[in-house]
């Protein structure tokens, strides 16, 4: 590997830039809105060739001209330290997936602070989600739940990590595939019983785009999100996969807070995950 540290390490910058071409896409109040765990069932097409959801705004679906399609791969990991088991695939996740320190001062876990092991979250036929148990291939997934309080005249920050560990590189690649699909299938998805994630649109951006220097493959969400049939809110989801893992954040704020703010803050905290998969899969 030569370099890739470093590239994923200042990764928020793309993963700023990469948000921006949503921003558009969502409701411009502001508030607090779910900590959603994007993990689904596979599907069977490729992340990096599907597009964009129902609307296919430029915005969201243009490749930059001049992108570059040379490079296959931002990280190859040592393979005697890629997870084989459900026990290592949990130590892994367990590493990488952040805790509420890792967000910042004045962070803390909320109730419940992490996720029911051997379980992940699965959109139902009638885009609900729900909590399963991990499916065959998925050796672990760990989703830790954290929150700023109100302060300062900002509303609370909520925020959400989430780190899954496939059994191999295709069936981590499919999870993405199936989070663009998702989209499609459900642009209107309940995350519980009083609220609801409506104008859904997603993005895929594979390695060597010219935006996108800083993952295998990488899927962002943006859409509206009320709760109770209140105002609604800006909802943005982070989606990023380095071989068998894929990593992601939510980021919401409540009044005070602005969506660049929210967008660094989220892409910041992707890139320290993905920097800590390479910190642990590379070899010596």
């Amino acid at each position: 590997m030569t370099g890739n540290a470093r590239v994923v390490r200042g990764s928020w910058v793309t993963l700023l830039v990469a948000g921006s071409l949503l921003t558009g896409c969502s409701g411009q109040a502001t508030g607090n809105a779910p900590e959603r765990e994007n993990t689904s069932a596979v599907a069977p097409s490729s992340a990096s060739s599907a597009s964009a959801s129902a609307g296919d705004s430029p915005s969201t679906t243009a490749t930059p001209s001049g992108a570059s399609s040379a490079a296959s791969t931002v990280f190859t990991p040592d393979a005697s330290l890629v997870p084989k088991t459900s026990k290592d695939g949990r130590r892994l996740a367990d590493a990488v997936v952040l805790a509420p320190v890792d967000w910042g001062r004045g962070y803390v876990a909320r109730t419940p602070a992490a996720s029911t092991p051997g379980t992940w979250a699965v959109l139902g036929e009638d885009c609900r989600w729900e909590r399963e148990k991990l499916p065959r291939g998925v050796l672990a997934s760990t989703s830790r739940y954290s929150r700023l309080a109100a302060g300062g005249g900002r509303g609370a920050v909520t925020v959400t990590a989430v780190a899954t560990v496939h059994g191999s590189a295709l069936g981590a690649d499919e999870q993405l595939s199936a989070t663009l699909e998702e989209v499609l299938r459900c642009p209107e998805q309940r995350p519980r019983s009083a609220e609801r994630i409506t104008g859904l649109m997603s993005l895929g951006t594979p390695f060597g785009a010219r935006e996108q220097q800083y993952a295998d493959d990488s899927v962002l969400e943006a859409g509206t999100y009320a709760e109770n049939g209140g105002a609604g809110q800006p909802y943005r989801w982070m989606v990023a996969r380095l071989g068998t893992v894929v990593v992601a954040v939510s980021v919401t704020g409540g009044a005070g807070n602005t969506e660049q703010e929210l967008n660094e803050l989220g892409s910041k905290a992707l890139a320290k995950m993905l920097t800590r998969i390479e910190q642990r899969l590379k070899g010596k």
